[in-house]
């Protein structure tokens, strides 16, 4: 780069770093050409290494159980709405659009791992992601409600882009917990991105939920900016189980 160059991202850095334009202006009267690289150096690394922090603490936060990535995914077991192309998928392109995904299929298929998967990725993009399984999520919710501060909870979770609730629906739960999810649910519309992975159809939601008027609006709220992403075939844990007795 010329030194106008140089001079234009020091500039640039500086709005980044919250700083003030005075060290443009010092280039400007006094700095050397080799000194202005220098600075320049030392600008773009300390902006490097805040963004590495910054996506370290997004990854603990997330909370993953384990790290996933779309490296090596095998989409073919799985049928995308025609409303949705894969690189709006991949590229976490519905998080920023603020839609929904329901992952919906039969246990072993790769619902989780490519809840993980997007999750990690939106991290790396920088964007606030939170895992939870719906019990632990359940939990968490309830507690908070015992010790009151769900108020609180809930604004914690409402400073996340994407929030990824795996096993929807794979416990019952009584009215209580049903009414803490659906707040979550109501709290987030049009406000991020919800991904679910369940492989309990829409039509039983009632029947987990205890209340079909509130899975019918649950429904709803995930469906109005949402897309089902269908996942068939058998287990691959199963299939991987069967291939090393073999």
């Amino acid at each position: 780069m010329d030194r106008s160059e140089i001079r234009s991202e020091i500039a640039q850095f500086c709005r980044q770093l919250i700083l003030s334009q005075n060290a443009v202006r010092l280039c400007d009267l006094e700095a050397t050409p080799k000194q202005e690289e220098f600075l320049h150096q030392v600008f773009r690394e300390e902006l490097e290494h805040r963004e590495r922090l910054r996506k370290a603490r997004l990854f603990q936060r997330a909370a993953f159980p384990i790290r996933k990535t779309l490296e090596g995914y095998e989409f073919h077991a799985m049928r995308l709405p025609t409303t949705l192309n894969p690189d709006e998928l991949t590229s976490c392109q519905f998080v920023r659009d603020k839609k929904n995904l329901v992952l919906f299929g039969p246990v072993g298929t790769g619902k989780t791992h490519l809840a993980i998967a997007l999750g990690v990725k939106a991290c790396e993009l920088g964007m606030a992601t939170r895992f939870f399984t719906a019990a632990t999520l359940v939990t968490r919710l309830s507690e908070s409600k015992r010790a009151g501060a769900l108020e609180r909870t809930m604004k914690d979770l409402e400073k996340t882009e994407l929030l990824i609730i795996d096993e929807w629906g794979y416990l019952p739960m009584d009215r209580e917990d049903a009414q803490l999810l659906f707040q979550v649910v109501a709290a987030s519309y049009e406000r991020r991105s919800l991904v679910l992975t369940t492989n309990l159809e829409f039509s039983k939601w009632g029947s987990m939920f205890t209340d079909d008027q509130m899975a019918a609006a649950m429904i709803d709220r995930l469906a109005h900016h949402g897309q089902l992403v269908v996942f068939e075939g058998e287990s691959y844990r199963l299939k991987h189980a069967l291939m090393r007795q073999k």
